[in-house]
């Protein structure tokens, strides 16, 4: 099975090949800034910065969520200047366990760029063992390129498909938050506490081991053994973006088409009418 993730070793070998191209996606939820700033300090040799809210988001609405899709042209025209094109191998990272580099990984799957790839153990590592001269703080310019989308509308939702799959046997929900907030017993980022009825919880960094890589493949099948003979999946998370290393994850187990709700919780509790369930779901 072709994997969705590269390893240290590999983007060492492949650093200088000109069909490789690294994204960094640096970026802390609340300090917009740090992340571009972190990029100009330091980075692997050659990398481009790709921001999630400037480039990998829209505007906030009063529906959508927190962080729903860009302007899926708008993005291919960055991608392009970027140097990306049909041909290259995209290899993104980030220091957040993967969550901002998956992100930008679904959407490039989204947008039929299957060559896209996320840096296991991401740039802490890559510091650790990527070896003298890799790290730099020049800024790449490379040669543009034309990014052609080829958008694969079966791998997102919308709220109202959620809300007709609610209890529909043979689709699982999956809410990648963390437990407190899936619970309903606290909520920090989001005006109303608790989870979409039916979901499941698996908060994402579930999916990493003890030293921020991802867990080998056996591991993963065991962790989503639920929900592997389903025949929908659809994941979720507070804004779309920690949603993606859960789907990344879900298809390093095995399960080949597993779907967003790119809206999320914050775009399901902007609805007063919707339903909001708490606790824990058998």
């Amino acid at each position: 099975m072709a994997s969705n993730l590269v390893s240290v070793e590999w983007l060492k070998e492949h650093l200088n090949d000109p069909s490789v191209r690294v994204v960094d996606c640096r970026f802390i939820l609340g300090n917009p800034t740090a992340g571009y700033e972190s990029y100009l300090e330091d980075h692997i040799q050659g990398a481009v910065y790709f921001d999630l809210e400037k480039d990998l988001s829209s505007p906030k609405q009063q529906h959508g969520g927190r962080h729903p899709l860009p302007d899926l042209s708008e993005l291919a025209e960055k991608l392009g200047l970027a140097g990306i094109d049909q041909s290259t191998k995209v290899v993104a990272y980030d220091d957040q366990g993967g969550a901002m580099a998956s992100r930008f990984w679904w959407l490039l799957q989204y947008m039929g760029h299957a060559q896209t790839f996320v840096l296991d153990g991401g740039y802490s590592l890559w510091k650790q063992n990527g070896g003298a001269g890799t790290v730099t703080k020049e800024i790449s310019k490379p040669q543009a390129a034309h990014f052609e989308p080829k958008i694969q509308h079966d791998m997102v939702v919308t709220i109202d498909e959620v809300k007709a799959k609610i209890g529909k046997k043979g689709t699982v929900l999956i809410d990648s938050r963390e437990d407190k907030r899936y619970l309903g017993i606290e909520e920090a980022v989001d005006p109303v506490a608790g989870h979409i009825p039916g979901a499941l919880n698996y908060f994402w960094k579930g999916i990493l081991d003890e030293n921020g890589r991802w867990k080998e493949e056996s591991e993963l099948k065991d962790h989503f053994q639920k929900v592997l003979s389903q025949d929908e999946v659809i994941v979720y998370c507070g804004s779309g973006v920690t949603a993606c290393p859960n789907i990344l994850a879900l298809k390093e187990a095995g399960y080949s088409h597993p779907k967003l709700y790119s809206g999320s919780w914050s775009d399901w509790c902007s609805y007063a009418e919707n339903p909001v369930a708490t606790g824990k779901e058998e």
